[in-house]
């Protein structure tokens, strides 16, 4: 689901910068310079969580990139999402509680991401590197 979700990001962002449109409440509650800011950081947010869930090097620097990913798409969702609530209130019940949710779940990832950063940096100080438990494999199949 990340991975759709990171996709998403990438499109909305780049046909926002594309078309130079933007939504209603973003262009209400956000300074022209943010707005842009905001669009950019869509597309970035979804190629560097892209960049992180595949890149074929070292697990320490997968998770790093993959936090940061996570980071900026917790930080463009959660703008948006209080560019909803502000703007439009209850209105925006549906949107804004499913864009908070996609906010929420980012935060919530780069949490586990930085959590299994810092456990792999401990496994390797103690040497220990092999068969670390990590909360980025619970998703995978065995």
């Amino acid at each position: 689901m990340a991975v759709a979700v990171l996709v998403a990001a990438v499109l909305a962002g780049t046909a926002l910068v594309a078309t130079d449109h933007r939504p209603a409440s973003v262009a209400a509650a956000m300074h022209p310079l943010v707005q842009a800011l905001w669009e950019v950081g869509l597309v970035v947010a979804g190629i560097v969580g892209l960049a992180g869930l595949a890149w074929p090097g070292s697990l320490s620097v997968r998770l790093g990139v993959e936090a940061v990913g996570m980071v900026l798409l917790g930080t463009t969702t959660t703008m948006y999402g209080i560019a909803l609530y502000v703007v439009s209130g209850t209105a925006a019940i549906a949107a804004g509680a499913f864009i908070a949710a996609v906010a929420v779940a980012s935060w919530i990832r780069a949490a586990q991401t930085l959590r299994d950063l810092h456990r792999v940096g401990a496994a390797a100080q103690r040497g220990r590197t092999a068969n670390i438990p990590l909360l980025v494999d619970e998703d995978s199949p065995p």
